[in-house]
């Protein structure tokens, strides 16, 4: 708590300075961010940091695996949603990220058979969400032995099951239909702090460029 502590008389003292226009500006005129960014609660994955933003610019939403549940989910176990909703219709956002990472816990848990229910109930209720891509990968992905691998295989396919799942959002369809809002899948590897994005015409991830960022996903899916 200390170290906390003394990062939040650091960011004023030194950082806030930095930004005291911007803060005064956000505060009267209010937020509006250009993008959507959905990631891992990992503590690893900064998604400011990683992207180099300022305030204001992203809307940021972590859940454990970035997972994207189908619209049709209800209740507390979609709370994602809300933040969904809320950007597309009253920020209105350009673009939507939905960023996985290497390593992932979440990944591990899932292609491991889930956590134990009778500790975590509310973590193995959310985790079945993406059991799809636990079929997938055991249906596609069966000749991947190393753990590792397996992980960042199955973190990737989880970013394009989200991608695929925020189509069934009829905020989301409808600003694709008008043309109006782009869906990014994004990948950061923690050990060499490299992005990749989802290319869609070669069907891979590949490094992130200035060309492949703009790449996007249009129609009713992946």
């Amino acid at each position: 708590m200390q170290e906390l502590i003394k990062g939040v008389h650091s960011f004023h003292d030194a950082e806030f300075g930095r930004h005291r226009e911007l803060f005064k500006k956000l505060s009267k005129e209010g937020q509006n961010p250009h993008t959507l960014f959905i990631t891992c609660s990992d503590s690893r994955v900064l998604a400011e940091l990683i992207t180099q933003s300022k305030p204001g610019d992203l809307f940021v939403v972590k859940n454990v695996g970035n997972i994207v549940p189908p619209a049709s989910v209800r209740g507390s176990t979609n709370s994602t949603a809300a933040a969904i909703e809320f950007a597309v219709e009253a920020l209105e956002v350009k673009d939507i990220v939905v960023c996985g990472h290497s390593q992932c816990g979440a990944m591990t848990a899932l292609l491991g058979g889930g956590v134990d229910a009778t500790k975590m109930p509310h973590l193995s209720e959310w985790l079945t969400l993406a059991n799809p891509v636990r079929d997938l990968m055991e249906k596609n992905y069966f000749h991947i032995t190393d753990p590792d691998q397996r992980t960042m295989a199955a973190g990737q396919e989880n970013v394009l099951f989200s991608i695929e799942n925020l189509h069934t959002y009829p905020a989301v369809a409808r600003r694709l239909a008008e043309g109006t809002i782009r869906l990014h899948a994004w990948f950061f590897n923690i050990a060499n702090a490299e992005l990749s994005a989802y290319n869609p015409v070669a069907g891979q991830f590949t490094p992130l460029t200035s060309d492949s960022g703009q790449m996007s996903f249009t129609g009713s899916g992946v």
